[in-house]
């Protein structure tokens, strides 16, 4: 089926997205470590990632030996554009369906699985012969992409498994500066990982939810988009797509969702000591002075921008626990958030 004619996807809005404008020296050093093999983490819409030459395989394996990443949880390749997605999508994979949707929502926070060029590492893709691919949307991001005229993979800049990275000072609390340099250009507007879609399955398939959401593509595409539930085990088969582990975007305190005040309660005796409690809604009457409560906001762009430095400023206060408020799902950015509120939990 091709694309519907006239159909103009719907675009997140990004306050200041160069809220903290890059220099052009900083950017000209990052190009330059970048070309030596070394790792620059750089800022997108959606979190920092650990940027890397996505076709050279020694600089590749640095960023998985910085993160503590296994080798099994495949990389997103980032690109300027479809003309430099051609360099690690395999001849004849850059699909019309991929036209239409780089045209829909590129820059942006969507990335497409398509059939892997022969020179991509296979390390980048966890051995399968596809790749993820996507153009971010930030003017230093593309600054970088464009002066370097290379591809680059940018898993987010944190210790595997972690919350993901929103600033510039997330990522240096993380890591040595002698290892990763670090480009600030501000607050992460998004503040949640892209939306992952294998255009390689029979139908187009969502296998990690987020900002944009199946109806949005299914509305460009023309059909009928299938979502993937679940979560697989990557630290013993290469995984379809980042993301999918069991446990992820998790804080080092222990983490629980709750629904109702009487779930919360029961959660409040259980943990027996002092815990953060991010809702939504009023705190309860009588809530011992012991507890934080964290008010989250009721819009989910609002929500997802700030929920990973929410959850980081929530384990710094080592607290006994955090409890966290699961927010409703009527929409693919609710979906994308209880996603990673779930993983955050280990909540199948």
């Amino acid at each position: 089926m091709t694309p519907v004619p006239g159909v103009h996807a719907h675009r997140l809005h990004c306050p200041n997205p160069a809220s903290v404008p890059t220099s052009h020296a900083d950017i000209a050093r990052a190009v330059d470590l970048l070309r030596a093999g070394g790792v620059v983490a750089f800022p997108t819409e959606t979190v920092y990632g650990l940027g890397a030459d996505a076709l050279n395989p020694e600089a590749v394996a640095r960023v998985f030996a910085i993160k503590g990443r296994p080798a099994t949880n495949p990389l997103i390749v980032h690109v300027s554009g479809p003309e430099m997605a051609g360099r690690v999508v395999a001849p004849g994979g850059w699909s019309e369906d991929a036209d239409a949707l780089a045209r829909a929502f590129w820059p942006g926070p969507l990335s497409l699985i398509l059939p892997k060029a022969a020179d991509v590492p296979d390390l980048v893709t966890a051995g399968r012969p596809s790749v993820a691919v996507r153009s971010p949307d930030h003017p230093t991001a593309l600054a970088v992409l464009y002066s370097l005229s290379r591809p680059l993979v940018g898993p987010s800049a944190n210790v595997s498994g972690g919350i993901s990275p929103t600033s510039a000072e997330h990522v240096r609390s993380a890591f040595d500066p002698g290892e990763v340099f670090v480009l600030d250009g501000g607050p992460c507007c998004v503040g949640i990982e892209s939306t992952v879609l294998d255009l390689t399955s029979p139908r187009p398939r969502v296998l990690r939810p987020g900002a944009i959401a199946p109806g949005d593509i299914a509305l460009v595409l023309g059909k009928t988009i299938d979502t993937a539930t679940g979560h697989v085990h990557v630290e013993s088969s290469g995984a379809a797509s980042p993301g999918l582990s069991a446990r992820h975007y998790a804080p080092a305190t222990p983490t629980h969702l709750f629904t109702t005040a009487e779930e919360l309660a029961e959660l409040l005796d259980r943990t027996g000591g002092p815990s953060v409690i991010l809702g939504m809604r009023e705190p309860p009457r009588g809530l011992d002075a012991a507890h934080a409560w964290v008010s989250m906001p009721a819009i989910a762009e609002a929500y997802a921008r700030v929920l990973y430095g929410t959850l980081r400023a929530a384990d710094a206060q080592r607290a006994r626990a955090i409890l966290v408020e699961l927010p409703p799902a009527d929409d693919g950015l609710w979906l994308a958030i209880q996603d990673r509120l779930r993983r955050a939990c280990h909540v199948d």
